[in-house]
C-alpha cells in the first residue's frame, strides 16, 4: 500500500481484511513458478503477499510473460518505476490476456495490483491465462480446460422428444394426491 495513503478503518478495513483472506499462497506461489519456467528470469517464487507484489507490482514481468508465450504481444515494455508507466505495462498485460483468451469476469484492474488492493485477483488472471498457454505451445497451469461438447440431433430425435411424457407434467399412471391429509382440517 502507498506510503501517502491514510490508514484504512472500520468498513473499508473490514472488506480489506475479506478480499486479503481469499488469497491463497499455494496458488499464487504456483503462478510465480510457471512464470519462471516460461520467462526464465530468476525471481522469487515464495507465495507471500508481500512477495508476490513485490515481484508482479511495476507489470514488466507481466509484459515479457505474455511476449514469451506470443512474441510481440507487448510493443513497448515501460522499465520506468513512475506510477503511470507501471499502470501502462499492467493495462497492456490485461489486455493482450484478454485476447489470448481469459474472460474479462477473471481479470483484474490495473489498481488491484499497482495499489495491492485485490491481489486474489491477479492470482485468479494469472491461472486463468496459465490454463490458456497451452493453446500457444506453452507449458500450462491449473486444471485442464474443457473441451467444447457440441451435439447435433436430427428432427427426427427432436420430434420424438416431444412424444415422451415426464413423470413432472404430473400423469404418473393416475395417481393422484387426492384424499391425502396432514395434520387437522382447517376450520373456518
Amino acid at each position: 500500500m502507498a506510503s501517502n495513503r491514510a490508514t484504512k478503518s472500520g468498513f473499508a478495513a473490514e472488506a480489506q481484511r475479506k478480499i486479503n483472506s481469499k488469497y491463497s499462497e499455494e496458488l499464487a506461489a504456483e503462478s510465480l513458478e510457471w512464470i519462471k519456467e516460461i520467462t526464465g528470469e530468476p525471481i522469487s517464487t515464495s507465495g507471500d503477499m508481500e512477495n508476490f507484489y513485490e515481484v508482479l507490482k511495476d507489470g514488466v514481468l507481466l509484459c515479457k510473460l505474455v511476449n514469451c508465450i506470443q512474441s510481440g504481444s507487448v510493443k513497448k515494455i515501460n522499465e520506468s518505476k513512475m506510477a503511470f508507466k507501471c499502470m501502462e505495462n499492467i493495462t497492456s498485460f490485461l489486455e493482450v490476456a484478454k485476447n489470448m483468451g481469459v474472460p474479462a469476469q477473471e481479470t483484474f484492474q490495473s489498481v488491484d495490483l499497482w495499489e495491492r488492493q485485490n491481489l486474489n485477483s491477479v492470482v485468479i488472471c494469472l491461472q486463468s491465462l496459465g490454463r490458456k498457454a497451452h493453446n500457444y505451445g506453452k507449458p500450462s497451469i491449473g486444471p485442464k480446460e474443457a473441451d467444447k461438447n457440441v451435439r447435433n440431433f436430427s428432427e427426427e430425435q427432436l420430434r420424438a422428444g416431444q412424444n415422451i411424457i415426464s413423470l413432472q407434467y404430473g400423469s404418473n399412471k393416475g395417481a393422484t394426491q387426492s384424499g391425502i391429509n396432514f395434520g387437522n382440517t382447517r376450520h373456518m
